[in-house]
């Protein structure tokens, strides 16, 4: 059991072996253990150099070592689920060296990436996606030979979305040869664990019990009634003894566990025979989060994922004093309102913790939803409430809400219900990279009717446009950035801003910045190099129109600022008004161009994306250039 992360490399001679599974699966299996402890000592060591996600790595040190030893990858499939327990997997997989460079930019991808690796069979980032995905494989797999194996290695978490469950009723309908590991590091679904469990679970999963099950399937089906008969008395047992596999069973998997996920003996023994068994198969196992580090076995929301450690002494230096982040701003603001109306309900899609809720939870639990890992209910939920006169603020990450977008439009929108959302995430997020970037909200967002959203520039106008969302009698979004604010002193009152108006910053001449969001202070750098207009425009929609027109009248071009898409976002909204008003202006987008921004630092993020000062001004004198150039042509 680890007690500090190691601050040397650690001693690995049968990791520093191993480049590809297929070495893996030269070892003899009384080696794997030792190489599990091998593992779980780099996994610290690395994450230490470079921050990470780091507990459900930990947790599935045994489980990967055991799939990869059982299954022919990369031939064979495996699918994981979100990512975010895949580091192991990235070490196996000839990526040892390289996970030093793992969230940097030109590293390693967060999570799973095609791009990166055959062994990375599905990218991923959202949860909840393995069990489509192979599934689909493994119908594409019935067409070669040998048949490749798939796998989907799932947690008990992305097990709450209901894409998990129309995949499992699907598969389960085709009757196709598939084994679905339900990666339980919670317990949540059963706590019927220890020697006796695993002792059944060995039995259900033998080879022996399988061709039993399924030879006296072919033998009963000419007596109908003798077969459900049997079906009933094996589900009755299962039951009995407290296997929560009811529900896999009638979905039509054969559900076999728990098991202990750290028991490699078992692991192995027990996934070999699953394999090479016929149709639908699930496999519960439970795990630890945090394996062998007793820290983060015994914090694991806080031990999820590490920041880079600092030296010593550096660490030893007393902390400065740090701006607000957005979500606390949110998570203060959400409270403060709470006690001023208790008609507020706030929801979450398993994001408490990130969303800035955890002292809400704590304050007002009855008031308090987290519906797990389900966007779509949460805003139906929301919609429900809302119809019955409560206030329902939805706290969801900008990435995330693309999942619930139907629910948005049909449910929320079309009927006009006070709904507020306040989406963090929104814009270049970092090293998390582009499946988690917000990007595309005010795309999918502005071509709603009813619909009113926010775009603060510091953390103090955050709070106030929650507010004003909160007060609008219809759905409302303020669409702020992940990270801190510039460090304004928050105020206690609940203020609201006039709807629909920006506000002039500074004013210049010929040129006119139209800033929509956190963006507004490097257009403040820029206008400082070229003496032009700085707007704040505060709101996408409704848009202020009469700053719009006096800007274009006034100015020779127009220049609008977003962490956004350039297709479909603010400076597209801007440009669609200008062009129905018959003004002809013109206008410059300065946004994301149409491609994935890779994963690196926020700055990095923005200087790739051509966001920073120097890159907005030099397009700025580019388009000057070519509107010269077009203006002396003509």
């Amino acid at each position: 059991m680890f007690t500090s992360i190691p601050a040397e490399r650690p001693e690995t001679p049968l990791l520093n072996e191993i480049d590809a599974p297929a070495q893996l699966r030269s070892l003899p299996p009384e080696a794997l253990s030792a190489l599990a402890e091998e593992l779980r000592a780099y996994l610290l060591w690395s994450v230490g150099q470079t921050g990470g996600h780091f507990g459900a790595g930990l947790g599935v040190v045994e489980l990967t070592i055991a799939l990869h030893y059982c299954y022919n990858t990369p031939w064979d499939r495996l699918v994981w689920d979100v990512g975010h327990q895949t580091y192991p997997h990235k070490i196996l997989t000839g990526r040892r060296e390289a996970m030093l460079s793992i969230r940097q930019k030109n590293g390693l991808a967060a999570f799973p990436s095609r791009r990166e690796s055959e062994y990375d069979t599905f990218g991923v980032g959202h949860s909840s996606t393995s069990i489509s995905a192979a599934l689909g494989m493994a119908l594409a797999g019935r067409r070669h030979e040998p048949a490749r194996k798939v796998c989907a290695i799932i947690g008990d978490g992305a097990m709450t979305a209901g894409l998990a469950f129309e995949a499992m009723n699907h598969a389960g309908h085709l009757g196709t040869d598939l084994l679905v590991i339900l990666n339980d590091n919670d317990m949540s679904i059963s706590r019927n664990v220890g020697g006796f469990s695993n002792y059944l679970a060995r039995i259900w999963a033998s080879r022996t019990y399988i061709a039993l099950r399924e030879g006296g399937k072919r033998v009963l089906a000419t007596m109908p009634t003798t077969l459900d008969f049997a079906r009933r008395t094996e589900e009755s047992m299962k039951h009995i003894l407290h296997a929560p596999g009811t529900l896999f069973e009638s979905l039509g998997f054969n559900y076999v566990g728990p098991i202990d996920g750290h028991n490699l003996p078992d692991l192995i023994d027990t996934i070999s025979n699953l394999r090479a068994a016929g149709g639908p198969q699930l496999l519960h196992v439970y795990t630890t989060k945090g394996k062998g580090f007793s820290p983060a076995e015994s914090d694991p929301i806080g031990y999820h994922a590490i920041s880079k450690l600092a030296p010593v002494q550096e660490r030893q230096q007393s902390p400065q004093p740090k701006p607000l982040r957005y979500s606390e701003v949110f998570g203060q603001w959400l409270c403060d309102m709470a006690r001023q109306d208790n008609r507020l309900i706030g929801i979450t899609p398993a994001m408490c913790e990130g969303s800035g809720m955890q002292h809400f939870a704590r304050d007002f639990p009855d008031r308090y939803h987290d519906v797990a890992i389900a966007e779509q209910h949460a805003l139906t939920l929301a919609a429900g409430l809302a119809c019955e006169g409560e206030k329902p603020v939805v706290a969801i990450y900008s990435t995330f809400l693309q999942r619930g977008y139907d629910q948005l439009v049909h449910d929320i929108a079309l009927q006009n219900l006070d709904v507020t959302f306040g989406i963090d995430r929104s814009g270049l997020v970092g090293e998390d990279g582009p499946t988690h970037s917000g990007v595309f909200d005010l795309a999918y967002m502005r071509t709603l009717p009813n619909l009113v959203i926010m775009t603060p520039s510091d953390e103090v106008e955050c709070r106030a446009m929650l507010t004003t969302a909160y007060h609008y009698p219809g759905p409302a979004a303020v669409r702020y950035p992940r990270g801190a604010g510039i460090g304004l002193g928050m105020p206690t009152s609940l203020e609201t801003i006039p709807l629909g108006k920006a506000r002039v910053i500074s004013q210049g001449k010929d040129i006119a910045l139209l800033c929509f969001g956190s963006l507004l202070h490097t257009a403040l750098k820029v206008a400082e190099s070229m003496d032009a207009s700085v707007v704040d425009m505060r709101f996408v929609k409704p848009l202020d129109t009469d700053i719009l027109m006096s800007m274009a009248r006034s100015h020779n071009l127009i220049v609008t600022v977003e962490e956004h898409q350039k297709a479909g976002g603010a400076g597209s909204a801007v440009a669609e008004y200008l062009l129905d008003q018959g003004i002809r202006t013109p206008i410059l987008i300065l946004g994301i161009p149409d491609h994935f921004i890779e994963h690196a630092s926020p700055t990095e993020m923005l200087e790739d994306a051509g966001l920073s000062a120097e890159k907005m001004l030099k397009q700025i004198h580019q388009h000057l250039q070519r509107l010269e150039s077009s203006a002396g042509g003509t």
